[in-house]
C-alpha cells in the first residue's frame, strides 16, 4: 500500500504527498501532472502544480479526462473546462485531452506513456460512509500508481457546490415513460390474473421482464430500475401464495424474488448501456456529416465573403439556430461579416459590443455563459494558436441551449473549423498582396531596364542621325540622307513598339483591358501590321498565304494589329537574314487559325512552354534586344478574343506560333 506523509510547511503547500509503493524517496526524474476538471478549485491546482514544478525543476503538464460519468451538466461548467486548461498553457503547461470510461486508469496510462513521475490531484470532501461504499478517484489512482509521487491537495466543502456532477447529470424528470411502464404492468397483470396462467409462476415471472427490457431500451435506466421494482412488487402480490399480500409462505421465494431483482436489474442495466451507446453513436454521426459538409464548403469557394456566407448557412440548416460572423476591418473594427437569412438583423447589430469584448478577451459569453448572460446568442471566439480573427455567434433565441456535450463539442468544433478557413483565407491574401507586390518590384525593374537600355539604344540613334543631318548636312549625299533617314525612322518605330508593349502590359497587369469589338477584314489587319514591322524585317523575305473565302471577323482591330506585330518582329528577331517567315491564315470550322513560321535559331523543347510567360527571354542567346513583353501580351490579346495560342518546333528549322480564335457571332 502507498503511504502517507505531511510535507513541511515551509516548502510553501500544506498538503499531503502520498509516494508511490516501492520507493521512500521523491523522484527527480520525469514530469509533473495535474489533473484538472470543471471545477473552479482546479485552479488552485493548477497554482500548485506551475510551484511544485519549479520546485523540482521538472516540466509539467494538465490532463483532463472526458468520461461520461464526468459530462458537464452545463455550457458554464464547459467554458469553466477550457479556462483551466488555458490557465494551465499560460503558465508554461502542455495540456491534454482524453477521452476513456475509468477516470483512474485512463491517468495511470497516461502517465505510464508520457513519463509522468508526480501527479497533482484534487480529493473532494466525501464522507467516509460514500468512500467506503464507493472509493473515489484519488484513491484509486493512488492504489494503481507505482513509482509515482501523488500530491493530494484536500478539496473544501465550500468548493464542493460548484463542482460537475460526477454521477449523473441533473435533468427534469419526465413521469410519461414511468406511467407508461406502471400502465404495461397493470395490463400484464390482468391478462396473466384472468387467463388462467396465474398457477404458472415460473412463465408468469418471465413475462414480467418484458416490462423491464421496454422501459430500459425505451426510456433508459431509470425506467428500467422503475419497472423491476413494481414487477416484483406485482408478482409478489398477485401470485406467489399467500395471494394478495406482501407476505411470502416459502422463504424460497425470497431467493426468487432477488434473483428476479438481480436479473431484471442488470437486463435493464445492459439494455440501458446499448441504448446510450446507440444514442451517442448517431449524435456522433451526425457530427460528423456536419462537419465534413462544413468543411466541404469551406473549400469550395476560395472568396472569404462567399465561403462566410455559405458557412453560416450551413450553420443553421444543420444544428437549426441562426448564425453570424463578426471579422475585423482594416481599421481594427469588427464588422458582420455574414448572417444568416432568419437571423434578426438588428439583433444581431446589437450584438457588436459583445462581439468587440469577446474578441477581445478571447473568451465565449453570451447566452448559456455567466459572462453578458442575458444576451440571445451565444459568442464564440474564431481562434488559431494565440490569434483570434474574430467571432461566430450562435443565435438561441427563446430556446433554451442544449446541455448535451455532443452539441458543446460541436460547436466548439464549428467555431475552430470557421477560425481555420479564415485564417487560410487571410493566408491566401496575403500570399496574393505578396505575389503580386513580387510581380510589381519586377515589373518595375523591367521597366527601369528598359527605359535605362532598349529606349537609350534608338533613342542613340535617332539623335546621331538627326545630329549628323543638321551639322553636316553638305558632306552627304542623297543616299546618305536616306539611310539616316531610314535609321531614323527604324529607332522611332521600335521606340514605337516598345512603349506600345509596355503600355499593354500595364493594362494586362491592372485588368483594364476592354475590348472594343467590330467586323473587320483580317487581311486589312494583316496588310497594316505588315506594314508595321517593314523596317524590322530587312534581309528577310516575308510570305503571305491568306485563304480568299476568309469571312469578316468580330475583333478589336488595333489590338489584333499589336498581336500580330509582336509575333512577327519576335520571328524576326530570331530569325538570321535573308531567311524565310512565312505568315498563314485559314478558316477551321467556326474558328481562323493563323500561323506564323520562321527559320530562326529555333526554341528549345524544354523552354517552349516558357516563351508566352511575362519578361521571359530565351537563355540561348541573351545577345537579343527585348523585353521578354512580345508574345505575353500576345498572349493576353488572344486570350481575351475567347483564343489560344501554342508554339511548335519545325522538323528542320525554327518554330511556328498558332493563333486560333473565333470567327465571331
Amino acid at each position: 500500500m502507498a503511504k502517507e506523509e505531511q510535507r513541511p510547511e515551509n516548502e510553501g503547500f500544506g498538503k499531503d504527498t502520498v509516494e508511490g509503493k516501492t520507493k521512500d524517496q521523491r523522484p527527480v526524474a520525469g514530469k509533473l501532472m495535474v489533473c484538472v476538471s470543471g471545477s473552479p478549485f482546479s485552479r488552485e491546482l493548477i497554482r500548485s502544480a506551475d510551484q511544485i514544478a519549479d520546485d523540482l525543476n521538472v516540466k509539467w503538464i494538465a490532463l483532463y479526462v472526458d468520461a461520461p460519468r464526468r459530462t458537464p451538466k452545463t455550457m458554464n461548467e464547459r467554458m469553466e473546462i477550457s479556462r483551466n486548461l488555458r490557465a494551465a498553457e499560460n503558465l508554461g503547461a502542455e495540456t491534454f485531452v482524453i477521452s476513456g470510461t475509468q477516470i483512474s486508469g485512463e491517468i495511470i496510462s497516461f502517465a505510464r506513456e508520457h513519463n509522468v513521475r508526480h501527479i497533482v490531484i484534487g480529493k473532494p470532501s466525501y464522507s467516509r460512509m460514500i468512500e467506503w461504499v464507493r472509493p473515489s478517484v484519488v484513491d484509486q489512482i493512488i492504489r494503481k500508481g507505482e513509482n509515482v509521487t501523488f500530491h493530494v491537495i484536500p478539496g473544501r466543502p465550500e468548493v464542493r457546490a460548484n463542482m460537475i456532477n460526477y454521477i449523473f447529470p441533473e435533468h427534469a424528470v419526465k413521469w410519461a415513460p414511468y406511467l407508461v411502464v406502471t400502465g404495461m404492468i397493470i395490463v400484464l397483470t390482468l391478462l396473466l390474473k384472468f387467463t388462467g396462467m396465474a398457477n404458472d409462476l415460473v412463465n408468469v415471472a418471465l413475462l414480467f421482464l418484458i416490462p423491464v427490457l421496454i422501459g430500459a431500451s425505451r426510456w433508459g435506466i431509470g425506467p428500467g430500475f422503475y419497472a423491476s421494482l413494481v414487477s416484483i412488487l406485482s408478482f409478489d402480490f398477485f401470485f406467489v401464495p399467500p395471494v394478495r399480500s406482501f407476505t411470502v409462505a416459502d422463504l424460497r421465494y425470497i431467493l426468487s424474488f432477488a434473483v428476479f431483482l438481480i436479473v431484471a436489474m442488470l437486463t435493464a442495466s445492459l439494455s440501458s448501456k446499448l441504448r446510450n451507446q446507440l444514442k451517442e453513436a448517431q449524435e456522433n454521426e451526425k457530427i460528423t456529416l456536419t462537419l465534413y459538409t462544413l468543411s466541404r464548403e469551406m473549400t469550395v469557394v476560395d472568396e472569404l465573403t462567399a465561403t462566410l456566407k455559405r458557412i453560416v448557412l450551413q450553420i443553421a440548416d444543420k444544428i437549426g439556430f441562426q448564425a453570424a460572423i463578426y471579422l475585423p476591418d482594416k481599421d481594427g473594427e469588427l464588422k458582420i461579416a455574414a448572417c444568416s437569412n432568419d437571423a434578426n438583423r438588428e439583433q444581431v447589430k446589437a450584438g457588436g459590443l459583445i462581439a468587440k469584448w469577446v474578441y477581445d478577451h478571447g473568451e465565449m459569453a453570451g447566452h448559456g455563459t455567466q459572462t453578458l448572460s442575458e444576451s440571445s446568442g451565444l459568442f464564440l471566439p474564431l481562434r488559431t494558436e494565440d490569434l483570434i480573427h474574430g467571432v461566430l455567434v450562435i443565435y438561441y433565441g427563446a430556446h433554451r441551449i442544449p446541455d448535451s456535450l455532443e452539441h458543446k463539442k460541436l460547436i466548439e468544433a464549428i467555431a475552430g473549423l470557421v477560425a481555420a478557413a479564415v485564417a487560410r483565407m487571410n493566408l491566401q491574401e496575403e500570399a496574393k498582396k505578396a505575389q503580386m507586390a513580387a510581380e510589381s518590384e519586377k515589373l518595375r525593374n523591367v521597366l527601369l531596364d528598359s527605359i535605362s537600355h532598349e529606349l537609350r539604344t534608338p533613342l542613340s540613334a535617332i539623335t546621331g542621325s538627326v545630329t549628323a543631318l543638321t551639322d553636316q548636312d553638305d558632306v552627304f549625299t542623297s543616299e546618305d540622307r536616306k539611310e539616316l533617314l531610314g535609321t531614323i525612322r527604324q529607332g522611332a518605330a521600335r521606340m514605337n513598339r516598345l512603349i506600345t508593349n509596355l503600355l499593354g502590359i500595364v493594362r494586362l497587369e491592372s485588368g483594364m483591358l476592354h475590348l472594343k469589338k467590330s467586323w473587320c477584314d483580317l487581311e486589312d489587319i494583316i496588310g497594316v501590321s505588315i506594314r508595321q514591322i517593314e523596317d524590322s524585317l530587312e534581309n528577310r523575305q516575308l510570305t503571305v498565304e491568306i485563304d480568299e473565302s476568309l469571312p469578316p471577323v468580330q475583333v478589336d482591330e488595333l489590338l489584333m494589329e499589336q498581336m500580330l506585330v509582336n509575333i512577327m518582329s519576335n520571328a524576326a528577331k530570331y530569325s538570321a537574314d535573308k531567311t524565310r517567315i512565312t505568315l498563314s491564315a485559314y478558316q477551321k470550322g467556326d474558328h481562323i487559325e493563323i500561323s506564323v513560321q520562321d527559320k530562326g535559331i529555333g526554341v528549345p523543347l524544354n523552354e517552349l512552354d516558357h516563351i508566352f510567360d511575362k519578361f521571359y527571354r530565351l537563355k540561348s542567346d541573351a545577345r537579343v534586344p527585348g523585353t521578354g513583353l512580345g508574345l505575353a501580351i500576345a498572349k493576353g490579346i488572344v486570350k481575351a478574343h475567347g483564343g489560344t495560342i501554342w508554339a511548335n518546333q519545325n522538323q528542320d528549322q525554327g518554330i511556328t506560333v498558332f493563333i486560333s480564335f473565333p470567327v465571331g457571332k
